[in-house]
């Protein structure tokens, strides 16, 4: 019997180059299909960081073949939760979704020690977000989501 993704998530930086598609490659190796992944960017790059391939690489994850693809309206509504990733006000906000931000530092122009540390900050934050949704399975509220405005969503009232 087929895995149904438990949520959708989108990963979403500026060029969808090297910090979205690490974490989309990280959660769909950590959940093992129990999340539906995308990525986007609001300036695609025309190819994936050199640097993230080779940092993911080395923990067999493959990038090769794909490509950064531009963020839609679309893809931020079909989605779960959406976490940016330096995209600043570009990301469009819709209401009802779960809004993260990881500051994270761009690996573009970093060389592979920078891009590994990247890489492993991203594996534990995704780690911690693929325990989060588990729960939601059956606890669809923690109680400590913030909404788009910074607000508790148990405090608005």
């Amino acid at each position: 019997m087929a895995t149904v993704p438990r949520a959708t998530v989108l990963f979403v930086c500026v060029h969808n180059a090297g910090r979205s598609q690490m974490a989309a490659a990280w959660l769909q190796h950590l959940s093992r299909g129990r999340v539906e992944v995308r990525s986007a960017g609001t300036l695609p790059a025309d190819q994936i960081n050199p640097q993230a391939v080779a940092a993911m690489a080395e923990v067999d994850i493959d990038l090769v073949g794909l490509t950064p693809r531009v963020l839609t309206p679309e893809m931020v509504k079909a989605s779960d939760y959406v976490i940016t990733m330096g995209c600043g006000d570009t990301c469009p906000v819709f209401p009802g979704k779960q809004y993260r931000d990881w500051a994270l530092q761009d690996p573009a122009g970093q060389d592979l020690d920078v891009v590994r540390r990247i890489r492993d900050e991203i594996k534990e934050r995704v780690a911690d977000l693929v325990a989060e949704i588990d729960g939601r399975a059956s606890n669809p509220y923690d109680g400590h989501d913030a909404d788009v405005s910074g607000h508790r969503a148990d405090d608005a009232a």
